[in-house]
């Protein structure tokens, strides 16, 4: 038997976190409040791009174009509405001639143009009642939103004849990131009120519902300051906090959960306040350690990804479950040393129990006929031997209706986030669709060529009429040369981001010239991102499915139960997948739930989801696989222990379940598209997960395998009672715990005496 696995290592360590219990908790006010001050404003230091590879062919033409001919990149844009006049009318043209000579004398604005200026038809509208100034704003996302919010004031409004909206790219992201800050705000103060109700109906004390609060406020707000750090040296995504706030308080609280209804049932049985804490941490504490490194590794799996939109949700994962998990294992048992039985005070449920008491007559008796004891998780019991009795109906229909469920997403289609991810009454989403719907072409969707090295006149000519020869081109401009230098305007028919402008793409880089050529757009950064993706996904599924299989090894010694894990973890996020593409991208509930369908599905969302979900989903497998092998280790009795096992976890994950969707669903009612899709998506499968694949899937799938379920040869055999770790009191085989002496307090008599004792349902 390992070091880890031994009682007086545990030991240790529940001397450690109990030894000086007011001392640890005053220690991490300090600490909390410290992060406080360090993660305060890092919602201003974040980005709200990110989608774009940056090593790609697309980013480094657009960054040459920003450097060496800015006006082919501009990203701000001032919608200039003459009313009921002409743009050409003489007021109007003096008005907006001054509009942009005042644009052009700010300080970090650059390659000003207008229609005005160059009489360009793609620069006025279809019916002449508007026009555009066109402009970029110098610097990174954070400097140009600066300079946004310094001169859009002075040019937003009436001026004389014509009156200015204020649109582009860097307006759109501006917006998107206030409007998401917004949003958090008023999800954190609709979930943190209810989810302290449910605590209170999960726990009835109300100071224990306060214990996994407490933890996910700590949390959060560590991560704020993780966040706060790693912005010094890299760029963070400002959707990162969603993720924070969700995970902060739906791990902690899971971990939460599991920790006090151990300790209270272990207070339930008689132990004292220290021996029932070192139960809880020998037990729960290290389900909760191989629950947080499952979830952590599955967040982590995006850092193989070049795109930081993925890396900012990995930054902000992986601190998250790792001071969920500290917080849960340390201050949480101090704060347990410190109540001890106080931690049942204020019971709100007290009354409710006595009227139910008495009602428990006939169904009592036909459980105890069924091999099902009197007390808390009866009915969870019961369900698993109905699951089981009728096992193989199970797994099939629940297995086909989880498939069928996730069908619509072999309609996907990618593309990439825009101005309609805002709602319809933002000011740079009304600029942007005014621009879209009634401007010639496809204004923000054409590509650009880059032409690098030098070349005659007649060589320019020529690759432009090839390039304007290529199927899909509707008009092609220039060249536009500077310095050696040249780029041609590329306008492609239809969609700016369809097949055909993503086939564009490949055929232009194809296209041979006499010159280092590259290409850039909307379409190619699409085409870029999706090839990014690919690419590494193989990684990160590879290292996600490689490192569950160990830990779950290490947590089970079975084989099998690792690739039941992937498998079943995987089937749980076929209804998430169908219903992104159903609902987001088919526009199904688009009015219900207030958003544009764009047609497509933002590239980088479905990897995000899967990491997210998946490691959730594994949190609640590795919560009820550890209790299923602690009650197996002890009895050696395959059926009997996933009917315990569920009996004990069925309403634990449940509940912690709905909390998490909870928090999910307030995460949801953002007025940003993606954010809503990431909300609602992981909501449910959070729920699926806990309420199909944990509640039908796992009883009917271990049931069918039956004792084989453990089987390991015999070198991973002796590898796990090595190196393995088990929700137990050693990692003893069955055999060898059937023959030992019992340990008072772990009998099934002991378990049973702890049901009749134990507060929960």
């Amino acid at each position: 038997m390992s070091e880890v696995n031994s009682p007086e290592r545990v030991g240790g360590w529940t001397r450690f976190v109990t030894a000086r219990p007011r001392l640890a908790l005053l220690a991490a006010l300090v600490i909390t409040a410290l992060a406080v001050f360090a993660g305060s404003g890092v919602a201003d230091r974040m980005g709200s791009g990110g989608w774009e590879d940056p090593d790609a062919e697309s980013t480094y033409t657009t960054q040459v174009l920003e450097r060496e001919f800015p006006a082919s990149q501009p990203n701000l844009l001032l919608l200039v509405d003459s009313g009921s006049a002409s743009v050409d009318d003489p007021a109007v043209a003096a008005e907006a001639a001054r509009l942009t000579e005042r644009l052009a004398a700010e300080k970090g604005i650059t390659g000003v143009g207008s229609y005005w200026q160059s009489a360009s038809p793609a620069l006025r509208s279809e019916d002449g009642h508007e026009a555009i100034v066109a402009a970029r704003i110098e610097g990174d996302e954070k400097a140009a939103g600066e300079i946004l919010d310094r001169i859009a004031p002075a040019f937003r409004g009436v001026h004389g004849p014509v009156e200015v909206s204020v649109g582009g790219p860097v307006a759109v992201r501006h917006e998107m990131q206030t409007i998401i800050q917004d949003d958090l705000l008023r999800a954190e103060l609709i979930a943190l009120p209810v989810t302290l109700v449910l605590l209170v109906m999960v726990f009835g004390s109300a100071i224990a519902a306060l214990l996994p609060l407490a933890v996910g406020i700590v949390a959060i707000l560590g991560t704020n300051a993780v966040l706060r750090g790693i912005t010094e040296f890299t760029d963070v995504s400002v959707f990162a906090q969603n993720l924070t706030t969700a995970l902060g308080l739906g791990l902690a609280i899971d971990y939460a959960l599991f920790i006090v209804r151990r300790f209270r049932e272990e207070l339930a049985a008689g132990a004292d306040t220290r021996t029932a804490i070192g139960t809880t941490l020998r037990t729960a504490g290290r389900t909760v350690l191989f629950s947080a490194l499952t979830v952590a590794v599955s967040l982590a799996a995006m850092m193989v990804f070049p795109q930081y939109f993925l890396r900012s949700f990995a930054y902000a994962g992986i601190a998250v479950v790792l001071l969920a998990a500290a917080a849960a294992l340390i201050l949480l048992p101090a704060a347990l040393m410190l109540l001890g039985p106080r931690v049942n005070s204020l019971d709100l449920r007290r009354l409710l129990r006595r009227r139910a008491r008495g009602k428990r007559t006939a169904a009592d008796a036909a459980d105890r006929a069924s091999g099902v004891s009197d007390g808390p998780g009866t009915g969870w019991a019961r369900f698993a031997l109905l699951v089981m009795r009728r096992a193989p109906v199970f797994a099939v229909v629940t297995t086909v209706g989880l498939v069928l469920l996730g069908l619509p997403f072999l309609g996907v289609k990618f593309g990439t986030a825009d101005d309609r991810q805002l709602p319809a009454s933002a000011e740079s989403r009304v600029v942007q669709e005014h621009i879209r719907d009634g401007f010639p072409g496809s204004p923000g969707g054409g590509l650009e060529v880059l032409a690098e090295g030098g070349a005659t006149p007649a060589q320019y000519a020529d690759f432009r009429t090839r390039i304007a020869a290529l199927p899909g081109v509707q008009r092609v401009d220039g060249p536009v040369t500077a310095d050696g230098s040249a780029y041609f305007a590329v306008l492609p028919d239809g969609e700016s981001v369809g097949q055909g402008a993503q086939q564009l793409v490949q055929d232009l880089r194809a296209e041979p010239a006499p010159f280092e050529s590259s290409v850039t757009g909307t379409a190619a950064v699409l085409v870029d991102s999706k090839d990014a993706i690919a690419d590494r996904l193989p990684w990160a599924v590879g290292i996600i499915v490689v490192v569950t299989l160990l830990l779950v090894f290490l947590l089970t010694g079975s084989v099998l139960i690792p690739i039941q894990a992937v498998v079943l973890n995987a089937l749980s996020l076929t209804a998430m997948f169908g219903a992104v593409v159903w609902v987001f991208q088919d526009g199904n509930l688009s009015g219900l739930l207030s958003f544009t369908s764009t047609g497509d599905i933002e590239t980088t969302l479905p990897v995000l989801m899967f990491c997210v979900a998946f490691g959730l989903s594994m949190d609640y497998g590795v919560f009820l696989l550890s209790r299923i092998k602690e009650e197996y280790d002890r009895t050696g009795d395959h059926e009997h222990s996933v009917t315990f096992g569920l009996r004990h976890t069925g309403g634990l994950i449940t509940a912690a379940a709905v909390i998490l969707a909870v928090v999910m669903v307030a995460i949801g009612t953002s007025r940003v598209t993606n954010t809503k899709m990431l909300g609602l998506g992981i909501a449910l499968a959070v729920l699926m997960d806990a309420m199909v694949v944990r509640s039908l899937l796992v009883p009917a799938v271990m049931k069918l395998m039956g004792p084989v379920t453990w089987w390991a040869p015999a070198p991973l055999r002796a590898f796990h009672r090595r190196f393995g770790l088990s929700e137990g009191e050693s990692a003893q085989t069955p055999a060898e715990d059937l023959a030992a002496e019992e340990i008072p307090g772990t009998s099934r008599a002991g378990d049973e005496e702890r049901d009749k004792v134990t507060a929960e349902a």
